[in-house]
């Protein structure tokens, strides 16, 4: 295992062996999202959890484009420093939207994307783009206060119901630890307002040589998996969809064993 290591100014975590899995997590957040499920995957596969430029300990980088389009290509060079070609992407909500345009641009040979950012109306949009700068807000302003309500099983369910579909089940310390990352994001205001203009849609033959399984949780409420999983559906026919049931916008710590099936192509 390889932890804390660098390549092209990009923070990352290394385990396992095989073929190779590189995982993109959301906006404000960071590699450690993806925790619950790195062990299952690295018993057969090299896999990759990095910190984009500007969140977790990836320092920002002016000549990013904050777009999924931009860090799609910003991730191209990792890839070369690392030796790593044409990896299977795995993206979470932006980092979705991130495994998407690198599949569409032949940098990936498989794309699994979790409640990808792109299949929303304005709307769905807009309000992404303001709960997610709430939470942020709610995060900075509450401070030490809020380190400590999340020891309450109770206040926990309530604050990170948004992202959880199970709230409850993160531990205290990860709640304090994911809400200090998504204040200490410094490219979140450029990744956010990189989601502006950003839809999915045009030529999908793009994607038509590779696997790519969309899934989707059915109690996410940040990108309503009832209008955008369906519109992914139209978008992406050829693509394979997959319903995560009690599952929220992050659904690694809510089902792990079923999140990990779905990236091995076993669910």
């Amino acid at each position: 295992m390889m932890s804390g290591m660098k390549a092209s100014g990009i923070s990352y975590d290394r385990r396992g062996s095989g073929p190779p899995v590189v995982l993109v997590h959301g906006i404000g957040s960071r590699w450690q999202v993806f925790e619950p499920v790195i062990d299952l995957l690295a018993a057969t596969h090299d896999v990759i959890a990095l910190d984009l430029p500007g969140f977790g300990a990836s320092p920002a980088d002016a000549a990013v484009d904050a777009s999924p389009p931009g860090y799609a290509r910003r991730l191209v060079s990792f890839f070369e420093e690392l030796g790593v070609e044409r990896p299977h992407v795995v993206g979470n909500s932006m980092g979705g939207g991130i495994a998407i345009e690198l599949g569409r641009s032949g940098n990936a040979s498989q794309v699994t994307a979790f409640s990808p950012v792109g299949f929303w109306s304005t709307p769905g949009r807009v309000w992404c783009q303001s709960l997610v700068t709430a939470m942020r807000l709610s995060g900075t302003y509450a401070g030490p206060v809020l380190d400590k309500l999340v020891n309450s099983k109770v206040a926990r369910g309530v604050l990170l119901s948004a992202f959880y579909g199970r709230p409850t089940w993160v531990t205290p310390a990860n709640a304090v630890a994911d809400t200090h990352g998504l204040v200490g994001s410094t490219m979140f205001r450029e990744a956010r307002d990189g989601f502006t203009g950003y839809v999915v849609e045009g030529d999908p033959s793009t994607l038509l040589d590779i696997p790519v399984t969309i899934g989707w949780g059915t109690r996410d409420v940040l990108l309503t998996h009832r209008t955008q999983s369906r519109r992914a559906r139209q978008v992406l026919p050829f693509a394979r969809h997959v319903d995560l049931p009690g599952c929220g916008h992050l659904p690694f710590n809510d089902d792990p064993y079923l999140c990990a099936n779905v990236i091995l192509g076993k669910a």
